[in-house]
This record gives structure tokens, sequence and C-alpha cells, in this order.
């Protein structure tokens, strides 16, 4: 079975059953990790700090296995401080997010998920690529378009009315995310290869579920019940229903 990438909002708890979304845990890392490796595996914005110069004498399988071993690292990150999700109990398809306060930049957490070894891993192109360039260039755009928000948003997915942020890898999802209420904000470049990639900044404004709109309702019907001049509220809001986006490799 092909695997999928997917992010996943909904108005719902997360449910525990296998028919439905249920949180992986640490136990379950390995699987969870494999499943997002097949979905990126020939993402250049994820390979990015692999493909390297200095990595050319290195076969496709060696960095194969240390692109596997990167989502490894990162998925247990996100499971020790964030939250990783699938849909029932064969892994085919994932979700990692980021909660509001939440993040993987601390030293319990590097170490705790084996980030710390990427540093050994990698290249010296690798290195520089991905601790100098891409983690602080996705740290400080999400700071710097969400402002104030920063802390109070989701990172990939929100189920709490939330500011929801990502970045795009290619025009496919893009396009999938812009149908799906996401507005384009900017591109930023990774600049240390042969030619820039480009990631799309997008972010999604909390949409209302269809219980705040008939409170909504309820407050301006109670309201214009009292008053001597009633009027009609047009109430339009976004889809609250469950939100599920498939992120692949984009062409």
């Amino acid at each position: 079975m092909a695997k999928e990438a997917i992010t996943l909002g909904s108005d719902e708890h997360v449910r525990t059953s296998p028919e439905h979304v249920r949180v992986v845990s640490i136990w379950e890392c390995k699987q969870a990790a494999d499943c997002l490796a097949q979905a990126f595996a020939e993402d250049e914005a994820i390979r990015y700090p692999i493909d390297t110069k200095d990595m050319a004498q290195y076969s496709e399988g060696y960095k194969r296995r240390l692109h596997e071993e990167t989502m490894e690292y990162v998925t247990a990150a996100h499971i020790y401080n964030g939250l990783v999700t699938t849909v029932g109990p064969d892994f085919a398809s994932v979700a990692i997010w980021l909660p509001p306060g939440k993040d993987i930049d601390g030293w319990l957490t590097l170490f705790r998920s084996g980030l710390w070894r990427m540093y050994y891993r990698l290249s010296k192109e690798g290195r520089k690529r991905f601790f100098a360039e891409f983690l602080p260039l996705l740290h400080d755009t999400k700071r710097d378009v969400l402002g104030r928000r920063d802390a109070d948003s989701y990172y990939l997915a929100d189920t709490e009315h939330r500011a929801t942020y990502l970045e795009s890898t290619g025009d496919r999802n893009t396009g999938m995310y812009a149908a799906r209420a996401f507005a384009f904000k900017k591109y930023v470049y990774l600049n240390y290869g042969a030619a820039p990639i480009a990631l799309a900044i997008m972010v999604r404004e909390p949409q209302a579920t269809q219980e705040t709109r008939d409170e909504l309702k309820d407050t301006v019907t109670a309201e214009n019940a009292s008053a001597t001049t009633t009027s009609v509220a047009a109430l339009t809001a976004g889809n609250g229903d469950a939100m599920l986006d498939v992120i692949s490799p984009a062409a």
C-alpha cells in the first residue's frame, strides 16, 4: 500500500478507535516515521540536508537510510513535545503537528528524540543546511508571519479555532491547501543548494464551527428580541467539519 502523510484538523476530539484518528505512542515511532519517509522520499525540501555535493560519493541506498533515520528523529520529537496521529492500525497515513506553546527546539526534546545525532550523521554541508539555514528559516518565518500569535497557533492543524500555520513544498500542495481556506502569505527559499528551493508560507485563520455559529446566532437573536427594531444578521463562516489534507511530494 502506498503511504501518505496527512494533516488533519477537526472539531472533534481525537478518538482512539481503530476506525478513527488516534494518537501515536513512542513505541510506535518507527512505524509512523516509515510512513513519512515514504511519503517524502523524493521531496527536495525534506531531502535538502542530505542531497549535498559532499554526499555525492555515497550510494542512494545510504542516503535513503539517512532520510529514514532523520524522519524517525523528527517523529520522536513531535511525540515527546507535540502530537503525532494516525488513522487505523497499519500507519497508512500519519500526521505530525505542534499545538500552541509547543516546539521541538528544547535541549530535552533534542536529546530524547535523537535529533542531536543529526549533527554527526549529516555531512559538513548537510549540517550547515539543516542547523544554520533550514531550522532557523522555518522558526523565524513563522514568527514573522504570525507575530504575537506565534505561540498561540497550531503548526499544521487546528482543533481549537486558532490560526494554523504551515509550509507547503510544492504548487500541488499549495493549491490543495488554498482550497481549504489556507491563504498564501509569501515564499521563502532554501539557498545553499545548486538552485533555490521554494517553500510557500500559508495561514488558515480560525474557522467557526457549527456550535460557535449557533452560539452567535442565539446571541444575535436574544439581543434583537429585546430591541425595538430588529434586523437580520448575516452569519458567514468557513466549513468547521473535519479537514483531511494529503501531503504528497510535489512534482
